[in-house]
């Protein structure tokens, strides 16, 4: 009696061990599986965001653009906005530092924007006569 119960249980175990290797390549595969879902889960909120600042930039780029050109005071000047994650950068040339201060003031009055930075050469008059 023994032995058949031996006999019975030893296919038994075999087959349970045999397929151990099984579950845990399942188990794996699962979770890498889960894993990956998770990063691109994650790209594809971060591009979102991405998309989602471009589009506000654009928007503050715009905005402060059309603020230079209403101005009278920089009103047809050769000033650039560019704008990264809230923070405009102002640059070109403008004829004095009293309209590269105004550009900075509208900038800085423009809706959206965390900071300002002034990279805006003055032009050099030229004093002599030719």
């Amino acid at each position: 009696m023994k032995i058949s119960k031996l006999i019975v249980a030893l296919p038994v175990l075999a087959l349970a061990l045999s397929s151990t290797p099984l579950v845990f390549a399942q188990s794996s595969a699962s979770s890498d599986m889960k894993s990956a879902g998770n990063s691109a889960a994650d790209a594809a909120s971060e591009a979102y965001r991405g998309t989602a600042r471009a589009v506000k930039d654009t928007a503050i780029t715009a905005k402060v653009e059309t603020a230079l050109r209403d101005d009278m005071v920089t009103k047809g000047t050769d000033i650039h906005v560019d704008t990264v994650a809230g923070v405009v950068t102002l640059s070109g040339t403008a004829s004095s530092t009293a309209v590269a201060q105004r550009a900075m003031v509208l900038a800085q009055q423009t809706s959206g924007v965390h900071d300002v930075k002034n990279a805006i050469s003055i032009a050099q008059v030229n004093s002599s006569m030719h």
